[in-house]
Order: structure tokens, then C-alpha cells, then sequence
């Protein structure tokens, strides 16, 4: 299960310090905090030693745990993490936004690539084409698998048509239009208003107005 982990830092003390003394390092002390699924995670202490950590059993196998069977920093440091949101809680994973990098938690057994709030592509958002540079405006995201639909002109699916041989058949597919219709004396040309298919990834959100990337 491809995740990520959480940086290796100290956290803020509350303002209103109570905290007993694992509490305390629990926050105090730099870790990291890797999500692995089913409840579980690893946690990369201070000292560079690696624990596992059972949240949902309140379990860790650090000695701290296991030879006095107390609730141990680490413990106590995963479940800070998941209420500050820095780790995902049990049932999701953290992977980076295919666009930008940014950390989304999603369902742990969510597939294919992931977008944050600011790269996520709805119905009328404007979009460039990677491989022409060309300005769309989306008009459907399917949940359909690029290898699960056909270009009714060639009947070679999404994935297997010749310009898309560089993006994965695995994700899903967009439907863009052109943003200007071709109008003729006697009225818009039907063919100016076709739907044209993409894999997910071969489409970069863009703000509106905005055309043609620039090159290098």
C-alpha cells in the first residue's frame, strides 16, 4: 500500500500546559508517522528506533509497552497526529496529489492517482491538454477506466489510442470540449461542439482564462 509519512518534527505545546510527562514527549520529540493500513502504524522515534503501533488496541511494541503496559508516547503521538490531521486516521492513507505533491488522505483502498481540492477536475473547470497544449473545458469526469472505453471513430479504447500510449490505462476518463463552437451562417457547426475523451492523467487543471503553458 503506497502511503506516506508524516515529517519528523517536534508539535506545539498547548498554551494551557497540563500535560503529563508522556503526553508531553509525545509532543515535544521529533517522530514520524507512517500509516500501514488495517489500524496499524509506524512510528520513527527520536532516537531513529521504528515501533509499531496497533491504535484501535492501544498497543505499541516499545518497551515503554511491553514491560510496563502503559499508553507510551507513541502511542499517544499517533492519535495527536490523526485529531491535528497530519496523519489519516484508521481506514485511510496519505499519498501525494498527482499534480503538486500535496499530502490527501484517502480510503486506504482507494486506486488509481489522487488530487487534492485545487487539482480535483469537475464539469466546467478548465483544463491543458499535456501533449498539445491546447485549452479545454471539462464536461464529465467518468468513473470508467481508460481501457474500459472505446473511441467510437477507430474502436481502440482510451488508453490504447496512439497519443495516449504515455499515461496509465488504469485511470479514469475526462470528457473536454474546445471552448469556442465554430459558428456557420447557418448556425454551429456540430462537429466544433464534440466531446473528445482523455486519460485523467494526460489533463492539467488550470485557472480559468488561462491558456497555453509556457514551454522550456
Amino acid at each position: 500500500m503506497k502511503t506516506t509519512a508524516s515529517p519528523k518534527t517536534p508539535l506545539p505545546v498547548p498554551s494551557d500546559d497540563g500535560l503529563e510527562e508522556r503526553s508531553r514527549r509525545a509532543r515535544t520529540e521529533p517522530m514520524s508517522v507512517l500509516a500501514l493500513g488495517e489500524g496499524l502504524y509506524e512510528v520513527e522515534s527520536a532516537s531513529d528506533h521504528t515501533y509499531l503501533v496497533d491504535l484501535e488496541g492501544g498497543r505499541c511494541t516499545c518497551p515503554d509497552h511491553v514491560f510496563r503496559g502503559v499508553r507510551c508516547k507513541h502511542v499517544r503521538r499517533v492519535a495527536i497526529e490523526i485529531n491535528e490531521g497530519r496523519t489519516p486516521p484508521p481506514g485511510e492513507r496519505a499519498v501525494g496529489c498527482h499534480d503538486c505533491g500535496e499530502t490527501v488522505f484517502v480510503d486506504e483502498n482507494a486506486a488509481g492517482p489522487v488530487y487534492c481540492d485545487r487539482h480535483a477536475l469537475r464539469s466546467g473547470d478548465t483544463v491543458v491538454d499535456r501533449e498539445t497544449g491546447d485549452r479545454l473545458t471539462v464536461v464529465d469526469v467518468s468513473d470508467l477506466r481508460a481501457d474500459a472505453v472505446r473511441i467510437q471513430a477507430t474502436g481502440d479504447s482510451v488508453a490504447d489510442y496512439a497519443t495516449n500510449e504515455n499515461y496509465a490505462s488504469d485511470v479514469p476518463v475526462v470528457g473536454a470540449v474546445y471552448p469556442h463552437a465554430t459558428v456557420a451562417p447557418n448556425g454551429v457547426v456540430p462537429e466544433s461542439l464534440r466531446v473528445y475523451v482523455f486519460p485523467r492523467t494526460r489533463l492539467e487543471k488550470r485557472p480559468a482564462g488561462r491558456g497555453r503553458p509556457a514551454t522550456a
